[in-house]
């Protein structure tokens, strides 16, 4: 499902116009997007967590010089589902 595809579900579910859930949706995902800037987890009962993580600084190689090097520390998104998800 894309997200065009997830405005009209929730729309038809819902029964509020498609632009007004997609300004909500909007909405939702900018908040998430702030929170994990912050590096605030985001919990969804539901769904699941989103959190930040700290990733460390490691060895790596290159296969086209056939070099090793450094791969930089950088933060990553985590998630972890839920086990209400009912998968």
């Amino acid at each position: 499902m894309n997200k065009l595809e997830l405005i009209k579900t929730a729309s038809e579910k819902s029964g509020v116009s498609r632009a007004e859930t997609a300004k909500v949706l909007a909405a939702i995902l900018d908040t998430i997007k702030e929170s994990l800037k912050n590096d605030e987890p985001v919990r969804l009962q539901e769904l699941g967590t989103f959190n930040v993580k700290n990733q460390k600084a490691r060895n790596g190689y290159n296969p086209s010089s056939k070099k090793m090097m450094v791969i930089p520390a950088k933060k990553v998104i985590r998630f972890n589902p839920s086990k209400n998800i009912g998968i």
